[in-house]
């Protein structure tokens, strides 16, 4: 951002503004169910979702780097939020409403210092398989505190298994209304939001025109399960819990500052919830400029998503985030620039002054469809397939991760998440490619003799390694490579081809000085081929380096040629 405006505002391009300005009204319609759901997903009033897309959506809209993401209330911040807050106050309360205030600050800041610190490369410290078991763990969380309202029960059991087990429990005394219109609506939205657009096609509608069809159902489901609890006073009659009143006007700019304790409980949350938001926004941000041929800077990113979470704490109080339907439908609607999230800004605040009654008698059921079934669609089973299929790692790291957050809960279960990534790098390291390889006849390639017809040498062992040297896979290199030698009874010489070697460690370097030692014990020589630039410059003043008995050849086969030239009969000098 320069000057007064943004970038984007002071080179407008004047052909998109009939474009933005129909996205920002469609979107503003559209998302109108869903801020309402995942603000009362999060514990908080209805409305909370209404201003959170007002005030921060405009911030992220003026400072963001993104053309086309959208941010505000989402499934992952809310259910994030009410997990870390519900065991400390009670929802919708004055103190859980401040609390979620406090926590959305926090988070803020955190964000907005890792964008002017320039870190936004840590939303790359997080694998995708860690990131979607992740999601697919919260999806999970969200189905089960969602089963009570599709039910038309109250359970007031803290955790997850607790509330699932209590749940279950109440499942002969549910109303049976709220379920039938709840399921109802749920199917409605599966079908709408899987099969739809197919059928619209085939029928002969415009594929964009199917598209924006399908994205229009859930409000139409919203408009008109309420239409007939109103016809039939359903609400009254049938017990069919319904949101209630919703304030309208605008909330007070206003944040009651935290105590040194709630700092203290919410400070771990908040740096969860920044890290989580770090990685989901700028992963949303340049999935959506790859689409347009476009590029985004990480850390513009955060500076726009800290801003819009510091002024959701003070207009809202509900942490917000780049969010996946959001960006969806701002896309589908024909969104060109951020001046569409502009326009969506200014449709919601009108929203919220003019007309907030109709809000009253939205069945709960039907919110918690929606929720249900956009949190399925949260369940990335492909992911979990591919890495099955690719990685059994990565498939042990979403899988344990997704456990974690269901078991452990979700501060725990990321944790547990960064954990496995990092024990899986270490495992990878630990364990090196380590590979014999010879020379392919007629050129100066060198492959592995297990894969390719290739020539050797009598009684010179060349082994390459494939991984850097450090304390963690010392020992796997200096078994491998004793194994080889013991295969190999006549062995004079042995090179170690160190192409894909980026650093040594000084306990490898210690580990490959008795290594050296022993081999020139046993009448042994050793070589090392291919050495890059900075590791031989750390290497040239060591005792290695000067008491190599062989030599350091420029490539494996400048050895190969030196070796088969020279050869070695006579044993070394001790």
């Amino acid at each position: 951002m320069t000057g007064l405006f943004p970038l984007w505002a002071r080179h407008y391009p004047r052909q998109h503004l009939g474009a933005d300005l129909l996205a920002g009204l469609v979107v503003t319609v559209l998302v109108l169910p869903q801020s309402l759901a995942y603000a009362m997903l999060a514990g908080l009033p209805p409305q909370a979702g209404l201003y959170v897309s007002i005030l921060p959506v405009l911030a992220y809209a003026l400072v963001g780097s993104s053309m086309t993401q959208a941010v505000g209330p989402v499934a992952i911040t809310a259910i994030m939020t009410f997990s870390v807050l519900s065991p400390l106050a009670a929802p919708g309360s004055p103190h859980y409403i401040a609390m979620a205030a406090v926590l959305a600050l926090l988070s803020g800041l955190l964000v907005l210092g890792f964008g002017l610190l320039r870190l936004g490369f840590l939303s790359n410290l997080l694998s995708r398989p860690v990131v979607s078991g992740f999601i697919s763990g919260s999806a999970l969380l969200i189905l089960v505190s969602q089963a009570t309202l599709l039910l038309g029960v109250q359970v007031h059991v803290a955790g997850t298994w607790g509330q699932l087990r209590a749940t279950l429990e109440q499942l002969p005394h549910a109303n049976l209304t709220t379920l039938l219109l709840g399921g109802v609506g749920m199917g409605v939205l599966w079908l709408s939001r899987s099969v739809l657009a197919r059928m619209l096609v085939h029928w002969g509608v415009v594929h964009s025109r199917a598209e924006m069809a399908a994205r229009l159902a859930p409000l139409l489901v919203v408009v008109v399960s309420t239409l007939v609890v109103v016809a039939l006073d359903l609400d009254l009659h049938y017990g069919v819990a319904v949101v209630g009143p919703v304030k309208s006007g605008l909330p007070d700019l206003a944040l009651s500052l935290p105590g040194f304790s709630e700092l203290g409980l919410l400070a771990i949350p908040a740096l969860v919830l920044a890290f989580i938001g770090t990685v989901q926004n700028i992963t949303m941000a340049q999935a959506l400029a790859m689409k347009r041929r476009e590029r985004v800077d990480a850390n513009q990113e955060l500076v726009g998503l800290g801003l819009s979470n510091i002024a959701a704490a003070f207009f809202g109080g509900m942490p917000v985030g780049g969010g996946l339907s959001r960006s969806a439908v701002n896309v589908a609607s024909g969104a060109q620039t951020p001046l569409a999230s502009v326009v969506s800004a200014v449709g919601m605040l009108c929203i919220v002054l003019l007309g907030t009654a109709w809000f009253a008698r939205i069945p709960l059921a039907i919110l918690a469809a929606s929720i249900v079934v956009a949190a399925i669609g949260m369940i990335d089973v492909a992911e979990l397939r591919r890495a099955w299929a690719y990685d059994r790692a990565d498939a042990f790291a979403f899988v344990g991760t997704a456990l974690g957050v269901l078991v452990l809960g979700l501060q725990l279960g990321i944790a547990l998440g960064v954990g496995l990534s990092l024990a899986t790098l270490l495992y990878r390291a630990s364990t090196p490619h380590i590979a014999v390889v010879g020379r392919i006849v007629g050129t100066e390639h060198f492959r592995n003799v297990e894969r390719h017809g290739v020539e050797t040498l009598p009684g010179v062992l060349f082994l390459r390694i494939d991984e850097s040297l450090f304390f963690g896979n010392l020992r796997a290199v200096e078994s491998r490579l004793l194994a080889e030698i013991a295969r190999l009874p006549d062995a004079h010489d042995v090179v170690l081809i160190m192409s894909a070697v980026n650093s040594v460690d000084l306990t490898a370097l210690e580990a490959l000085t008795e290594i050296q030692q022993d081999l020139r014990a046993r009448g042994i020589a050793l070589h090392l081929a291919e050495v890059k630039g900075p590791v031989q410059d750390r290497m040239l003043q060591t005792d290695l380096w000067k008491s190599l008995a062989g030599h350091v050849h420029l490539s494996g086969n400048a050895a190969f040629e030196c070796l088969l030239v020279t050869g070695r009969k006579e044993p070394l000098p001790l």
